[in-house]
């Protein structure tokens, strides 16, 4: 069993155990961390000082409401395997990543978002209630009326406050899961901040691809993706569950490239007419383009992947944006899927939520080494100057100092963390700040910083 991360550059094998297995006992004899389905692309999912806890087995439906479309289940139920209970009863997710194959337990822990915070902000708005186990006790049952700091510290906790051993979030209704979906081809990132607001009031979901390899007049040109479930009853489109393309193994050397993007690029711009078409698609295609792609990662080559994925004001989007994009093509770099997005104001119930007012951009690069550390330092310098912040839950390597300019209320979270849950991430980051070499300067404690 693999407990690797997405980004697949480590490499190292790890200890799990069962989620089944957990008591607080077992939590009090060394350190752990839950691991979802390992769709991460960093290392807030990895543990390698001690164990992991294996939730994929723990992965029942327990009831649902079908007046009011709130389903419990476990923790190591697939976003996949709630939908396939939910669409033939009339409901969809309210917010979901772009694969369907994390867990809700990884969902709740990372409070994912999708195309459509603007209108109902992250997975965790969504949360009715949740159950921990913890190394000093539990169940706890925890939602915003009862242990509401805990439930609150849990949504966006990447796991640090024990483990969820089941939830019940509220589904939404709808007339059926396919979407219709209207795309505008823009030329230029400034066409793109010219319709972007307009797209957001008009449409449920809203996102844009943007081709970051394209120079001059084309710099920064795209396809802005609305999209609104199809209100009227109607029978779903067909389209095939099954993965029509495995990659079987990983080659020698990435095969996403500069040379091998750029047309991948051309031909993904061009496939659409110019100014807008409006068409009928299966939400499969609309919401997890790359989920027919069994283990697409691994054409990223043996080192893996790293991806950045930033937020920053509004009032700076486009400066920011175009600096990002040209940061990455003065390195040498390619970004397979770069996405542009605008998040809305619809706030988080989670202490640690990464998305705030502004915009995100997404991007994906093949790891190359020093060369692309040296990239990402680059792109986080951008960030923090712009007042923004870099995404945990995607994050291999972020230093301390970018992390603390990114969630200066970083020392919450570690008071509420369960002492028994590490991760890789949370030492290399907020373990570092609270150690007493960085703490002395200020006159106080280890312990009194993280208070």
């Amino acid at each position: 069993m693999s407990y690797d991360s997405w980004g697949s550059n480590t490499g190292v094998d790890r200890a799990a155990c069962a989620a089944a297995d957990v008591t607080p006992e077992l939590l009090r004899s060394g350190s752990f961390l839950p691991f979802g389905n390992g769709r991460s692309y960093g290392d807030s999912c990895h543990n390698d000082s001690g164990r992991l806890i294996d939730s994929r087995n723990a992965n029942r439906i327990l009831g649902f409401d079908e007046a009011s479309g709130a389903l419990t289940c476990e923790a190591g139920t697939l976003l996949s395997d709630v939908l396939a209970y939910a669409i033939p009863r009339g409901y969809f997710l309210p917010v979901t990543p772009g694969t369907r194959f994390v867990t809700v337990g990884g969902a709740i822990a990372n409070d994912v978002h999708g195309k459509n915070h603007h209108r109902r902000g992250t997975f965790g708005c969504h949360v009715a209630r949740l159950t921990l186990v913890r190394s000093d006790g539990g169940p706890l049952e925890c939602s915003p009326t009862s242990n509401s700091e805990m439930f609150s510290a849990t949504i966006g906790g990447m796991g640090l406050t024990g483990l969820i051993m089941q939830a019940t979030i509220r589904l939404m209704r709808v007339g059926t899961a396919d979407v219709r979906q209207r795309t505008l081809r823009f030329g230029n990132l400034d066409d793109y901040f010219k319709h972007c607001d307009a797209f957001d009031a008009a449409h449920e979901y809203a996102v844009a691809w943007i081709d970051q390899l394209a120079r001059g007049r084309k710099f920064g040109r795209g396809l802005l993706l609305g999209g609104d479930h199809i209100a009227e009853k109607a029978a779903p489109m067909r389209q095939s569950e099954r993965q029509w393309l495995q990659v079987p193994f990983t080659p020698p050397i990435s095969l996403l490239n500069r040379y091998t993007l750029a047309a991948f690029n051309e031909l993904f711009f061009r496939k659409e007419k110019v100014g807008e078409a409006i068409r009928t698609v299966p939400w499969q295609s609309y919401f997890y383009p790359l989920d027919s792609i069994g283990r697409w990662n691994r054409l990223y080559g043996p080192r893996g992947l790293f991806q950045h994925q930033s937020v920053y004001p509004q009032t700076n989007g486009s400066e920011t944006t175009a600096k990002l994009m040209e940061c990455a093509q003065a390195h040498g770099h390619a970004s397979f899927l770069t996405v542009l997005k605008k998040f809305g104001s619809v706030q988080s119930p989670g202490l640690f939520s990464f998305p705030r007012p502004g915009f995100t951009l997404t991007l994906d690069f093949a790891n190359q080494g020093k060369a692309t550390l040296r990239l990402l330092d680059a792109l986080d310098d951008i960030v923090v100057a712009a007042g923004g912040a870099v995404n945990p839950y995607k994050d291999a390597r972020m230093g301390a100092s970018v992390f603390e300019a990114s969630f200066p209320d970083w020392h919450r979270l570690e008071n509420l963390r369960d002492p028994a849950m590490m991760s890789d991430f949370w030492r290399r980051t907020a373990m570092v700040l609270a150690s007493p070499e960085n703490t002395a300067h200020l006159g106080i404690s280890a312990k009194e910083a993280a208070i």
